[in-house]
């Protein structure tokens, strides 16, 4: 029988350490959210402060439970929140606790993006001696169509339910059911992030990225020749997408077959020795394939 990881308890310090900063998010903006909805009618009050408590709701959720789908939705509420701490910290009191409230709201929507929580939470699904490491995104939607994906989403969450408690009837009506709409269509874009991974099995590693390959690839250990930093130039089939940070390379005996996507609704199959790929975190990856004897070299 299969024995499913209990990651959100065996999780990575950091994932502690944002834990903790999202429970004292209540004690420190939330005294600046009172503040800032002092002046608001209590209909709009009301409501911004249900869909605060909300999306906090889902962060602590999100942040305790080892899936993909919490790690999307901990990118988002994370960043979310830091915006709504620095909002009523500009029009609320400006305080020692606001500023507080602003500085660990910032840094938990940073750790709640970080390559740790993202391992914790792809891992979370894996099976015995099964170990998962996430991918970094691709570098040109760090640019643009990531932070659009995400405001859409959020905006697609609140601005309607606001807009009613204003009393704009017809416009928060309209925004709404168009806002609830195009951030589920966002939110499903941003949530293909979290399951692009690299995952070792007891055969090998399988690389797992559906934005760049149609079907997961196992490269078995036995063909593995080396695995390691990638080199900057040479023949092989790069995979990386131009994402930030060190890209490894696995160089294999023979070709591996690939069906990379060369387009949205395109891909070609490829045959190459040499595959490229940017994990989250690159030292971890290769500790963990020496350990599992497959040739690395130091990064």
């Amino acid at each position: 029988m299969r024995i499913r990881k209990s990651v959100g308890v065996q999780a990575h310090p950091v994932s502690w350490f944002v834990r903790v900063l999202w429970l004292a998010l209540p004690f420190t903006v939330g005294d600046a959210i009172g503040h800032a909805l002092a002046d608001r009618s209590s209909h709009v009050a009301l409501v911004a402060t249900v869909i605060a408590w909300l999306g906090w709701t889902i962060g602590a959720l999100a942040l305790v439970t080892a899936l993909p789908i919490a790690l999307t939705a901990a990118r988002i509420v994370g960043p979310a929140a830091a915006g709504v701490a620095a909002a009523a910290a500009w029009w609320g009191e400006l305080d020692a606790l606001s500023i507080t409230g602003l500085a660990l709201a910032v840094v938990a929507a940073v750790l709640s993006c970080s390559g740790w929580v993202a391992d914790d939470h792809v891992d979370g699904p894996s099976y015995g001696e099964e170990r998962r490491f996430s991918l970094r995104a691709p570098g040109p939607l760090l640019l643009g169509a990531i932070p659009l994906a995400w405001a859409i989403t959020v905006a697609g969450a609140v601005a309607g339910p606001m807009l009613l408690a204003a009393h704009q009837w017809a416009v928060g009506a309209i925004v709404a059911v168009v806002g609830a709409a195009l951030g589920a269509a966002a939110g499903r874009s941003l949530h293909t992030l979290s399951t692009r991974f690299v995952v070792f099995v007891p055969a090998g590693m399988t690389l797992v990225d559906p934005s760049s390959i149609i079907d997961a690839v196992l490269f078995p250990r036995t063909s593995i020749l080396s695995f390691g930093p990638a080199p900057l130039e040479g023949e092989r089939c790069d995979l990386s997408q131009q994402a930030l940070g060190l890209a490894l390379e696995v160089v294999t005996r023979e070709p591996t077959q690939l069906t990379v996507r060369t387009g949205r609704r395109v891909a070609e199959e490829r045959a190459a020795r040499a595959v490229v790929f940017t994990p989250a975190r690159p030292a971890a990856v290769l500790a963990e394939a020496a350990a599992r004897n497959i040739a690395t070299a130091e990064v």
